[in-house]
């Protein structure tokens, strides 16, 4: 009979950042409340340099700060690094999910819409092309109701479009886009069946920057991001009323 493997201390210290980083951004672990290294090991297990590795991982992600005197020190929301994936990741995993959702959306809103934009004046029609196809094969994961493929081929559409868009900085954003598309799926706030508006949307994007129509890639990917907020909203209603939020 084998025994089992022991983790190892690169386990151990990445469980223990997860556990800590969803604990303060689900606020289980207050702003400005005091860490002690020493009650960390003793209440999860671990050694002190596994304590220490995760405090400093965590001090980079902004979430904690060592001060001499003090010790370490857990920051308020405004002091994190609120674009790495792993705090969205954290902040979509807490009590106030809608909340982040609706924040990240917001930014989705002021960045995708202009990015089409730009798409659709720098786009090669061989580029566009290729929007159009994925458009169409994301169009048949949402109506055969593989919402595994549809997630896959959803962060890839939003990708190709930020990195149509000829800009950089944009184009960096990828990572948040597919964490906000992700979370949302995971987390329960994502209809089964995508609706047929949200599907033909991602076409008139697509069609729009295949054809340089700068306006109406700008309007349709606006629509695509209201459209996200204003259904996320809705089942969170409904599952309040049914007395079930989603996990």
């Amino acid at each position: 009979m084998k025994t089992p493997k022991a983790e190892s201390s690169q386990d151990l210290h990445a469980s223990l950042v997860q556990k800590l980083g969803l604990a303060i951004a689900d606020g289980r672990l207050a702003p400005h409340s005091i860490l002690r290294l020493d009650e960390l090991e003793v209440e999860h297990k671990v050694s002190r340099s596994v304590v220490r590795e995760a405090a400093r991982v965590l001090s980079s992600k902004g979430l904690l700060e060592s001060r001499r005197r003090f010790g370490t020190v857990v920051q308020p929301e405004e002091a994190w690094n609120l674009y790495d994936p792993e705090v969205i990741r954290w902040r979509l995993a807490s009590s106030r999910r809608l909340e982040q959702l609706q924040a990240l959306n917001e930014l989705r809103g002021a960045i995708e819409p202009h990015a089409a934009r730009l798409a659709a004046g720098r786009v090669s029609w061989d580029g566009g092309s290729q929007l159009v196809s994925l458009a169409a094969r994301l169009w048949a994961a949402g109506q055969s109701g593989n919402q595994d493929e549809f997630l896959r081929l959803d962060v890839e559409f939003h990708t190709a479009v930020l990195k149509a868009s000829g800009n950089a900085m944009f184009s960096q954003l990828q990572n948040l886009v597919a964490e906000v598309l992700t979370g949302r799926t995971q987390h329960g706030l994502m209809p089964h069946l995508p609706q047929h508006e949200a599907l033909q949307l991602h076409v008139d994007v697509a069609s729009a920057i295949q054809r340089g129509e700068a306006a109406a890639a700008h309007a349709a990917m606006s629509r695509i991001v209201e459209q996200s907020t204003e259904e996320m909203g809705h089942i969170w209603s409904s599952h309040q009323q049914d007395g079930q939020l989603p996990a």
